[in-house]
């Protein structure tokens, strides 16, 4: 037996029907409940984790509100969360080559492969039968973790930030880079302008952006992420000073500063949620020929455009989920040398995790949220805890 946080059907029934079913009322720390789960026997390609640091993602957000799927109630009634962890191997099973006691690792989300390599499903979350991260322990098969890069410079909470986060930032580049290349080469313009709201898979996209030679912009709400990424060389935009598009004007405005930082161009490749006042501020910012990608539904899984002004302006609009395994590696190597990501200044305790949840929830945080899940660090990371 270990300690997970699980979301029942009970908890997510109980809460909705505590606010009168107003989402924006959820207390999500009443719905993710510290548990006990009883771990998987091992098999001859499992592993054996002992958890040292996750990050809070916004999927548990989606289970614990069950705001566009109810995913407890899919899976039979309770989910064991949490898709991103660092963790030290403490067993392996007979046929496992690649790793050993005492390594520390990171793991991935794709849940079920298809035969290109995408996940039809993701782990913790719609694949059956799994459980995730958000524990003490787990036993997981060897292809579902990675070697942590140790030496990549950064610390062990922000190696803990990127494993679900730095794949799908590279999965998003790569193509939002290569629908664009199709309809205008390289030859035609090297250097393209290249916005991103929001967020740490934004953060990094926008990372990837400009250490491929691209004007990268950033436009948040948040000042101490503005901050971090023009340390980086990545000017900000103050969502607020737009009231986060809350009318035609806003976004007119908007426009217009975005205008004005191209040299009237607009953007070519955009990065952002496809839904709400964003996806209308980001689609009128687009440049001609540009290309808007995003990986996630936060708000909603349904989406509307004009799409006659989108053919006029030849604006490709692209969903993305999560990377193969072999982008998963690739995204690993960028580590410390391009993706630097951006931390909240509080380190979670375990037992705090509900209350991380509840402060990405409300949008509060400095930076991606990290909760440290084990007091005693093996020697190994012992010189990269802040």
């Amino acid at each position: 037996m270990t300690r997970a946080y699980s979301i029942s059907v009970e908890d997510v029934t109980a809460e909705r029907e505590r606010v009168n079913q107003d989402l924006s009322q959820v207390d999500v720390s009443r719905v993710i409940h510290l548990d006990e789960l009883e771990l998987a026997e091992m098999g001859v390609r499992d592993v054996r984790l002992r958890i040292l640091a996750v990050s809070a993602e916004h999927n548990v957000d989606h289970a614990a509100l069950a705001d566009t799927v109810n995913i407890a109630e899919l899976r039979g009634g309770k989910i064991y969360p949490g898709n991103s962890a660092l963790g030290e191997v403490v067993a392996v099973g007979g046929d496992v080559t690649r790793f050993k006691p005492g390594d520390i690792v990171i793991t991935h989300c794709n849940g079920e492969p298809d035969r290109f390599g995408f996940p039809k499903v993701i782990w913790a979350y719609d694949k059956p039968d799994s459980t995730g991260w958000y524990a003490e322990e787990a036993v997981v098969a060897d292809w579902q973790i990675v070697p942590a890069p140790l030496e990549c410079g950064l610390n062990l909470w922000e190696i803990a930030a990127l494993p679900l986060r730095a794949p799908t930032a590279y999965h998003l580049w790569r193509r939002a880079d290569g629908i664009f290349r199709v309809k205008v080469p390289e030859e035609r313009l090297a250097r393209m302008n290249v916005l991103g709201f929001g967020g740490g898979v934004s953060e990094l996209f926008l990372m990837l952006a400009r250490a491929r030679g691209h004007n990268a912009f950033f436009c948040s709400g948040s000042p101490e992420r503005r901050a971090a990424l023009e340390a980086q060389g990545i000017p900000g935009i103050d969502q607020k000073a737009f009231n986060r598009f809350a009318s035609r004007g806003d976004s007119k405005a908007f426009v217009k500063e975005v205008r004005s930082l191209t040299g009237g161009e607009g953007m070519h490749v955009v990065c952002d949620m496809l839904r709400g006042p964003i996806f209308d501020a980001g689609f009128a910012a687009a440049a001609r020929e540009g290309v808007i990608v995003s990986a996630g539904w936060q708000l909603t899984r349904d989406v509307g455009y004009n799409s006659a002004a989108a053919s006029i302006k030849q604006i490709t609009l692209d969903h993305t989920h999560y990377e193969t395994l072999e982008g998963v590696e690739a995204a690993t190597e960028l580590y410390g040398s391009v993706f630097k990501p951006t931390i909240h200044s509080e380190i979670y305790d375990f037992e705090d995790l509900p209350r991380a949840m509840v402060e990405m929830h409300e949008n509060t945080q400095t930076g991606i949220p990290i909760i440290r899940v084990a007091r005693d660090m093996p020697d190994s990371v012992a010189a990269l805890i802040p």
